[in-house]
């Protein structure tokens, strides 16, 4: 394998398309009420994935370095786990993705206020460096906050709120009722793909001294948590097909429930760690097709 590919597998492709979900249905909302302008789409979408191979490099480094990754772990084998990528090479790609990140979300941020509000672009400058630090600091230092159970909470509040209603904002200049369902919607269903990636990793983690929600909960409540996730993630979505019904079209999202059922009997059935890594893909791709019908059909 050549240093780009190499590098190219490092950031985690499959973890991309899960992180602009928000951003597809936020810009869908917006065309909706008139308000989404495509300079501030695209430049949303390669900010949030800056974003998130900033969070995936900061992952393999933070864990390779406390020695999270090691023979235990189930997952795809990371880089500096491997000893491909040395420590220092992948600290200094964070530093290079940290400038990347902070370059884009200024830009992004400018497009959409430019100098008449004054108050947003303040508040969006500083949920963009609680971005980047939030990227970081998941495994990241003496005190992690993914190693104390934090995780679900981070991923709830910036892979959806923020990431909904935050990227509304960026075209609107204001909050709408309308982005409050499925931003917890696209929120409880990310939750839920880090729960099962963590889900997957209960043993390893625990020896390590990684103490994940799923860790503190215990393999019977893990799954007990994971479909609550998945179940309330369906609940509200449904409710926001009722409460915003204009036409038959706007509950084509129901679809992506099938997927989400099975996934949840596997996920309760399942007694081998090994086989929720395949789930983890399934219920990423199912949580991006979701957001993608129900902002298609809320605009049919």
């Amino acid at each position: 394998m050549n240093k780009v590919s190499l590098w190219i597998t490092t950031m985690r492709l499959r973890t991309l398309p899960l992180s602009v979900s928000g951003i597809i249905l936020a810009s869908c909302l917006a065309e909706y009420n008139g308000c989404f302008e495509w300079k501030i789409g695209v430049l949303a979408i390669l900010t949030t994935l800056s974003l998130q191979i900033l969070s995936n490099l900061a992952n393999d480094y933070g864990d390779g370095v406390k020695g999270t990754d090691n023979e235990d772990r189930i997952g795809p084998e990371r880089a500096i786990q491997s000893g491909k990528i040395t420590p220092d090479d992948m600290f200094n790609a964070i530093k290079i993705n940290v400038l990347i990140s902070i370059g884009l979300a200024f830009l992004l941020i400018f497009t959409a206020f430019g100098v008449k509000h004054f108050l947003l672009t303040l508040l969006f400058f500083m949920l963009g460096i609680a971005s980047v630090v939030g990227a970081i600091k998941y495994t990241v230092g003496n005190n992690p906050y993914g190693y104390r159970g934090l995780g679900d909470v981070f991923v709830l509040v910036f892979f959806g709120l923020v990431s909904v209603i935050g990227c509304y904002v960026l075209y609107a200049k204001t909050i709408d009722h309308v982005v409050f369902l499925p931003a917890f919607t696209i929120g409880l269903l990310s939750t839920g793909v880090l729960n099962l990636n963590n889900m997957r990793d209960i043993v390893s983690d625990e020896k390590s001294n990684k103490i994940t929600l799923a860790v503190k909960m215990g393999s019977k409540n893990a799954k007990i948590y994971h479909q609550t996730l998945i179940g309330l993630a369906i609940v509200l979505s449904a409710l926001f097909g009722i409460l915003y019904y204009t036409s038959p079209y706007n509950l084509i999202f129901v679809i992506a429930y099938i997927p989400l059922f099975i996934h949840i009997k596997k996920v309760r059935n399942n007694t081998d760690p090994k086989l929720l890594d395949p789930e983890l893909k399934k219920l990423a791709l199912t949580t991006v097709l979701l957001a993608l019908l129900m902002g298609i059909g809320h605009l049919l």
